[in-house]
């Protein structure tokens, strides 16, 4: 069970050392399942509660890729991280030789730019490229206008531009207007 809520209160008895927390939901399926596990033993996770991301502009990006990856024959992922590294955003990291492999795996692509030196020892100057669940608005209109400007390049047949607009005014809603920077 996953349910949006608020945490209103925590008591700590430190006669036997237990803690109570007090979660306040407007979900009364919630309520009503909860009151069935009462006295039971159970695993909770809480974490940070964040609004989902609209699936239609998320999934009009991969079916873009899609279509790509089948015209050019070649692997979703491969023609994915292709996107991010030309249309996506980016940071540089410079690094320790020795770190090169685990920067790699913290990202969801990167590339070894250039050799440095800082303060005379030796260092790799790293690009990497943010995945598209952290993209803004602004962000993932570019991703796009990019798979669909590769769409058009390789003469495939175009998502509607309607659908675009539409896929991206529902991206903008769940994400929030502060996001379009």
């Amino acid at each position: 069970m996953e349910v949006k809520a608020k945490l209103k209160d925590i008591s700590r008895s430190y006669l036997d050392n237990k803690t109570v927390f007090s979660f306040e939901t407007q979900s009364m399926i919630a309520a009503e399942e909860l009151e069935r596990m009462q006295d039971a033993d159970l695993r909770v996770k809480v974490v940070r509660y964040r609004k989902k991301r609209s699936l239609s502009a998320n999934a009009l990006f991969w079916h873009c890729v899609g279509k790509i990856a089948e015209a050019a024959k070649l692997d979703k992922w491969d023609v994915y991280l292709y996107m991010l590294r030309h249309y996506g955003k980016f940071t540089y990291i410079v690094c320790k030789p020795n770190m090169v492999d685990a920067i790699k795996q913290q990202w969801r692509e990167c590339e070894e730019w250039n050799s440095v030196n800082i303060n005379g020892k030796p260092a790799v100057q790293m690009l990497c490229y943010f995945g598209s669940s952290s993209y803004s608005t602004k962000e993932m209109a570019r991703l796009i206008d990019g798979a669909i400007q590769e769409m058009m390049e390789m003469g495939l047949d175009l998502p509607m531009t309607q659908d675009v607009q539409v896929a991206l005014e529902q991206w903008e809603t769940v994400n929030g207007q502060h996001n379009s920077e």
